[in-house]
């Protein structure tokens, strides 16, 4: 009998006549049956007739066979929420979210933007004119592609802010990846409500867009919401919106899509994914039930997000995206040192731990950094220790100073604060004049020195500087070397953003269609689909 055409591998149990596929391990396919499911753009049935049940890639001449069962075709962008892609002119639901420091680089933002995916620019801590740089060479290179750029909250630096902002509608940036938020700033507002309107038909028209990165329901109430009223009043004032404007703002989200932030590399809540989403996911039903005239809310996944398995479960979720980080900077493309991509390619999942944030050292806001190679968390966290427990740099005790001076910083507590005003005179003069007043401030500027430096380091290469270096990493990373390694991708001159990107989500489509199998019946053995060249995968991603 003609069973279409049979695909390789063997079954290792026949059904007979009677038989269920409900009944526990009815049929179980080999570990060499598995790569029938991995031609993804043909569709597969299970079948029993005359001859043993197995997979068919075609149900013609099957009409006297008992029908037990069928995959569905699933090609990597029909994953994810299809409107997220509609509205951002996307091609897949996967997003590289930005690193800073430019570790997001314009390089990778460029590529994934070719590849019909979305890449956010990492602009947190650089100078303005770096950020204008970047984005006029992105700009360049994908005149029709939607591409992101960060804004990081930075309570300590508000003229950063809205000079970042200025940069962003000056050269028409319709969107932010907003970060590290706790309250939203005049900053953001002004950048989400510049250019609200109504069209003709009477539609709110909001020119810029915001993906909100968020690990708190207080936070994520807040993007989900309006303005903030004090915020809109200021505007006004100060002519950014005319009051028509602002009776506009009154009725949109600041942000349609969030980006829910598990355990990640950077600015971290350490949050486990598999409880955070779902709680997410209701808060965004709970606001679009009560605001109905809302655009479609979403939600996205990041942290943790590095292999098929990870990527497939956050899409089996929910999540109307994924994002990933930490693999980014492994990736040649990232902008960082090959001694940084060579230390990421031998991390673990256990070689992380938390550090002094440099951007909110004052707050004790932490962030997670890899430990392995590198002492500079302790280092970090002993400065940090410091300043809680002195009040200016003069009340350290001598052996302190003495070690901070020798060991930390390599030169005098006196040449680290010249070095200090000289970066604070080009990015924002108040914080000399409030060091000046403040002893306390000025103490921790001086260690922030060391936070920033030890970040810049990394990403130059400063192999003399190599134990201090500030590496943002997550668990992912060593849950990316695990998957990927004895194939091309453990190498780190052979990891692309866009290969790592395709293979993440090949591999999640196979793990549902395995999934799909398994939920009618079909007992399938622990797999993990392997990298692949960009060949193998060109007729899914052309």
């Amino acid at each position: 009998m003609n069973r279409g055409v049979p695909l390789p591998g063997s079954v290792e149990r026949e059904l007979g006549k009677g038989d269920s596929l409900a009944g526990e391990n009815a049929l179980a396919l080999a570990a060499s049956d598995l790569q029938a499911l991995e031609a993804l753009h043909q569709p597969l049935w299970l079948i029993q007739g005359e001859e043993p049940v197995g997979l068919t890639l075609t149900r013609k001449s099957i009409s006297d066979m008992d029908f037990r069962g069928y995959i569905p075709a699933l090609q990597p962008h029909r994953l994810g929420d299809m409107s997220f892609c509609s509205d951002h002119n996307l091609k897949f639901a996967y997003m590289a979210g930005a690193m800073a420091n430019g570790i997001g680089s314009a390089e990778i933002v460029i590529a994934m933007g070719q590849a019909g995916m979305l890449g956010s620019f990492g602009a947190a801590g650089l100078d303005p004119v770096e950020v204008e740089a970047a984005i006029l060479q992105i700009k360049a290179a994908l005149p029709y592609q939607t591409f992101a750029v960060n804004l990081i909250h930075a309570p300590s630096e508000p003229a950063w802010e809205e000079r970042v902002v200025d940069l962003f509608l000056k050269h028409k940036v319709h969107l932010v990846e907003a970060s590290a938020y706790l309250n939203l700033s005049p900053a953001i507002v002004r950048y989400r409500t510049h250019g609200i309107h109504q069209d003709a038909s009477g539609r709110i028209v909001t020119p810029h867009r915001v993906i909100g990165k968020v690990s708190r329901l207080e936070v994520a109430n807040k993007f989900l919401a309006p303005p903030p009223e004090k915020i809109l009043a200021q505007l006004v004032e100060e002519g950014h919106l005319t009051h028509r404007q602002a009776e506009l703002a009154r009725m949109i989200p600041m942000a349609q899509d969030l980006s829910a932030e598990a355990d990640s590399g950077g600015h971290t809540d350490n949050r486990p994914a598999l409880a955070l989403l779902p709680t997410m996911q209701a808060l965004v039903a709970k606001v679009q039930a009560q605001n109905p005239a809302y655009p479609r809310l979403r939600v996205g996944l990041g942290g943790g997000i590095a292999t098929p398995a990870s990527a497939c479960a956050a899409f089996a979720m929910g999540a109307a995206f994924v994002l990933t980080g930490s693999v980014n900077q492994a990736c040649r493309e990232a902008g960082t040192s090959d001694i940084v991509r060579e230390m990421l390619a031998q991390t673990g999942q256990a070689d992380i731990t938390m550090a002094p944030a440099a951007d909110m050292f004052e707050m004790g806001v932490k962030l997670q950094v890899l430990k392995r190679g590198t002492m500079f968390a302790m280092r970090a966290a002993k400065l940090y220790e410091f300043y809680r427990t002195y009040s200016r740099l003069e009340d350290l005790p001598a052996d302190d100073l003495a070690w901070l001076e020798k060991t930390i910083f390599h030169k005098s507590v006196t040449q680290v604060w010249q070095d200090t005003v000289a970066f604070f005179q080009q990015r924002d003069p108040s914080q000399i004049e409030r060091a000046n007043r403040d002893e306390k401030h000025k103490m921790a500027l001086v260690f922030r020195w060391y936070l920033g430096q030890s970040s810049n380091w990394a990403n130059r290469g400063i192999l003399a500087r190599k134990i201090d270096f500030q590496i943002w990493c997550g668990p992912a990373m060593g849950a990316f070397n695990e998957w990927t390694a004895g194939s091309h991708l453990a190498l780190p001159e052979q990891r692309k953003v866009v290969a790592v990107a395709q293979n993440i989500l090949f591999g999640a489509a196979v793990l549902t269609r395995a999934h799909q199998a398994r939920q009618q019946g079909v007992a399938i053995p622990p797999f993990t689909p392997q990298p692949k060249p960009p060949e193998a995968l060109k007729e899914y991603f052309s």
